[in-house]
């Protein structure tokens, strides 16, 4: 059976159990369903289904290839994520609740005023849509190669097809329906990886012991970096990056936080992110085990590592050498990863318009609030076909650092936003945090670019930070000579 085969085969089971599971998840769905989940949710199906929501389809393709070049220093950064998750659970999580936020960029309006919540709001817009766009053209890039480019169909019509599929399972239930769906999508890329490795060690003749042995041995399992502040991969760069990192995008994340906000009350929030947040360290470790396993295999081939990284499970999963399950199990960790983060960017993406920037919550009967909120859901799904079909050609870099660096830009402000809200009680010039919030990005690119030219030093995940401090900065001097309110 021919690998186009194999690949449509496996999407159309996948999809057929998605559509199964949105409509079963998705029966007598309300805009209340769609936006909080109803606030139903038991916790450990949410915590679950989060162990697989922080992974996309990037993560499973490139997360493995960066061991090439960076070994394991990528955990450094997973072990920063489970102190911000700690720090959302107990900081950001009961605030939430306690303010009973259908979007939590209203927390800003409540705070700062209306110029500030939507500076919020389209800065997320931004960094959800330009990163989901980021991740998903690369899972569309695998797919246009292993099935598309040999039928000779267009890229853009792998593309619409792919959107039009995801706009079709996340329609009708929103975050009800991402819950579940996501909880099977934890399921299958567990399974994928691990029967991966299962499957790549036995073609290379390892038991587990042997396999152990190996992976220890190779040069790409190092962990720890502390011997290079000027690195990148330098481990508290790394850690102290990766807590911020969690905090702005997923307790500042529209798309994050509406599942954990689907719980009952902040208590079972708070459980479902830590046993997420811990769970996740051990998840991101299998895929770069495997990722060293994968390079033990092509220098046993005498097979050249490509250029980009990302290329390299693609390579070994459907290599002659293979069985077809293993090919199976790549396709199906990688549909299962991509369709589930790409469904869940749409429907946030769909909240926070339809809530945060067109206000039709406040002014709009439950019908006429259904008919925008659907209008909404297909217009973000157009503009990220657009934005995909834009991105195919770009992007030099593995696309996981891609994401990351995205995110440093535009989070960064929202986290600024956020953190002087939270640690200060001054008012500021609303109208002006807009050009704040600009300014931010500018800044922090300047300084990396100056950083990097007269003292040769990498900016990594640190970025984040810095354009974090520029907004908290430019908030206070907004706050000059205003007097503060009497209420918060």
């Amino acid at each position: 059976m021919s690998m186009p085969v194999i690949v449509i085969l496996t999407i159309a089971a996948y999809f057929l159990l998605l559509m199964l599971v949105g409509r079963l998840s998705s029966r007598g769905a309300d805009n209340s369903t769609f936006f909080t989940g109803g606030r139903t949710a038991p916790w450990p199906v949410v915590a679950f289904a989060m162990m697989g929501a922080a992974i996309s389809g990037v993560t499973f393709i490139s997360v493995p290839g960066m061991v090439v070049g960076k070994g394991y220093a990528y955990l450094q950064m997973v072990l920063g994520f489970i102190v911000g998750y700690a720090v959302i659970a107990f900081v950001l999580v009961p605030m939430f609740y306690r303010r009973n936020l259908i979007s939590i960029y209203g927390y800003l309006e409540e705070r700062f005023g209306g110029g500030t919540y939507r500076t919020g709001a389209w800065f997320f817009f931004a960094s959800k849509m330009l990163g989901s766009a980021v991740r998903f053209f690369v899972v569309c890039a695998v797919l246009q190669l292993l099935v598309f480019d040999p039928l000779h169909i267009p890229f853009i019509f792998n593309v619409a097809a792919t959107i039009a599929l995801i706009w079709l399972y996340t329609v009708n239930g929103g975050v009800k329906t991402l819950i579940w769906t996501d909880t099977l999508k934890s399921f299958c890329l567990i399974a994928s990886v691990v029967l991966c490795i299962y499957f790549v060690a036995g073609n290379l003749g390892l038991d587990f012991t042997g396999m152990v042995k190996a992976i220890k041995g190779h040069s790409t399992s190092q962990m720890f970096f502390f011997d290079d502040p000027m690195a990148g991969t330098y481990f508290w760069k790394q850690f102290i990056a990766g807590v911020f990192m969690a905090i702005a995008t997923n307790g500042l994340d529209q798309d994050m936080m509406q599942r954990n906000l689907a719980c009952r009350d902040s208590r079972q929030s708070q459980k479902n992110m830590i046993v997420s947040g811990i769970t996740q360290f051990f998840v991101i470790a299998l895929f770069l085990l495997l990722g060293t396993l994968l390079v033990i295999f092509l220098e046993r081939n005498n097979i050249t590592i490509p250029e980009k990284t990302d290329d390299i499970f693609g390579i070994v999963a459907t290599h002659s050498s293979m069985p077809a399950i293993v090919g199976i199990l790549f396709v199906l960790g990688l549909v299962s990863a991509a369709y589930s983060a790409a469904g869940s960017a749409l429907t946030s993406l769909t909240t926070s318009f339809t809530v945060d920037i067109l206000g039709a919550h406040r002014s709009k009967a439950d019908a006429e609030l259904t008919r925008t909120r659907r209008r909404v859901h297909i217009a973000m799904s157009a503009l990220m076909g657009a934005i995909i079909v834009a991105f195919y050609y770009l992007s030099d870099q593995d696309a996981i650092s891609a994401v990351y660096t995205l995110a440093s830009y535009t989070y960064g402000p929202i986290l600024g936003l956020f953190v002087f809200g939270l640690a200060t009680k001054r008012p500021v010039r609303d109208k002006y945090v807009p050009i704040a919030c600009i300014l931010a990005p500018a800044l922090s690119w300047a300084t990396q670019w100056a950083l990097a030219h007269s003292f040769g030093y990498e900016t990594s995940f640190e970025l984040l930070l810095i354009n974090a401090a520029y907004t908290f900065i430019g908030l206070f001097i907004l706050s000059a000579g205003v007097k503060p309110a009497t209420k918060q």
